[in-house]
């Protein structure tokens, strides 16, 4: 049975970059060792003979016809943009200066 201790859950916040209080590393311990725990009463299962499937229920995509159309003209595309210049959407800087 897989068993975590409470520094590799810290470790694993770290790598996650994720701060853990001791509180929240313990909370975490026992919740991983409950999954981990789970996991290894499911892999006690007899599967000897079961075919893999990915879906036990058959899906059907429903997709539309690619159909090639004329691209949608620039000014009609501009058109409701909130501000434009020389032919191109106007957005304020997210990033800093490059």
């Amino acid at each position: 049975m897989a068993t975590f201790t409470k520094e590799q859950v810290k470790r694993i916040g770290d790598l996650a970059a994720i701060a853990l209080t001791d509180d929240e590393a313990t909370s975490l311990e026992s919740e991983l060792n409950g999954l981990a725990e789970s996991i290894d009463e499911l892999n006690t299962i007899p599967t000897d003979g079961v075919e893999p499937t990915t879906n036990p229920v058959f899906l059907e995509a429903y997709l539309r016809p690619d159909i090639a159309a004329p691209p949608l003209d620039r000014d009609a595309a501009l058109a409701s943009a909130p501000a434009t210049e020389n032919g191109m959407f106007v957005a304020p800087r997210i990033l800093g200066e490059e």
